[in-house]
């Protein structure tokens, strides 16, 4: 056993009667902060729940066919759209679709001006990473105890704990795409005359597209990661059936609403790596060159 150096009780007791402060004198403010996510995240479920479901697949099979110009990824997308409509999968399916676009929204926003930043900054980038580690390492759990207790179980929490999860990724792959832009042509664009907005906008971003897109890719594939933890604090979706599944011990409704997520994750997943293929070669822009 290991030996008492200190009393930790009322240090625990102090966290605790902190956060049940906050919870009562500043919850209002956070709820009115949070509200225009949940009301992006709920406009963009009535949205996909009422959109006909033969729509959202032609959308779909369109885009990938877009993307590729051949017919192997759209058979892929339409496959894994049939599966969840036959498996009766598809409500729950918009669900977490929801779920993962405004999570992916949000982190879009916030992730990659806060990678911007941090390459441009040694000071910021000092200070950025290691929060970006607690980010990355603490289990979701330990961060939904107080969303839970500010925000009540529903949507709200579970939204937030999707974008802490998804966003470390973007924002370390845009502070490293843009520091990887070659010097000589930032150089270059200055002896032109340029001001910092014109060489970000012109120069740099479009050079670290490759890496941009890559974070893109993978904050949209953790949002998805986070969708059975966000189901069991209200988000509903296919991560609920796999909660249910587990619960009631019914094999079938969790092994197909876990493929249902699969399913999820290889359309998003190959029609996202698909397009930013596709816009990288439109503007002449190759992994070797970021």
């Amino acid at each position: 056993m290991f030996p008492e150096i200190f009393d930790t009780k009322p240090l625990r007791r102090a966290v605790d009667d902190s956060l049940n402060w906050v919870v009562a004198n500043w919850g209002g403010v956070f709820e009115a902060i949070a509200s225009p996510l949940l009301l992006l995240l709920n406009s963009i479920q009535r949205l996909l729940i009422a959109t006909p479901w033969w729509l959202i697949i032609a959308l779909l099979v369109a885009i990938a066919w877009a993307a590729t110009r051949n017919w192997k990824l759209p058979a892929i997308v339409l496959g894994a759209l049939l599966f969840l409509g036959i498996f009766d999968l598809w409500e729950d399916a918009m669900i977490t679709t929801a779920l993962m676009i405004a999570a992916t929204l949000t982190a879009i926003v916030v992730a990659i001006p806060v990678g911007i930043v941090m390459s441009r900054s040694q000071r910021v980038r000092g200070i950025v990473l290691p929060v970006l580690d607690l980010m990355q390492t603490l289990p979701s759990f330990v961060y939904l105890i107080p969303t839970v207790m500010i925000f009540g179980p529903g949507k709200v929490p579970a939204l937030l704990a999707t974008i802490v999860y998804a966003a470390p990724p973007l924002v370390r792959l845009t502070d490293l795409g843009l520091r990887q832009v070659d010097p000589a042509v930032m150089e270059a664009t200055r002896a032109f005359g340029a001001d910092p907005g014109q060489r970000l906008a012109g120069v740099q971003i479009p050079l670290a597209l490759p890496t941009i897109l890559a974070g893109i890719n993978q904050t949209t594939m953790m949002a998805l990661a986070m969708v059975v933890i966000a189901s069991m604090i209200g988000a509903g979706g296919l991560g609920y059936q796999v909660l249910q599944g587990i619960g009631r011990l019914e094999v079938s409704s969790g092994l197909f609403a876990g493929l249902g997520i699969v399913a999820l994750a290889i359309v998003f997943d190959r029609i996202t790596q698909a397009y930013g293929r596709r816009l990288q070669n439109r503007i002449g822009v190759t992994e070797g060159t970021a």
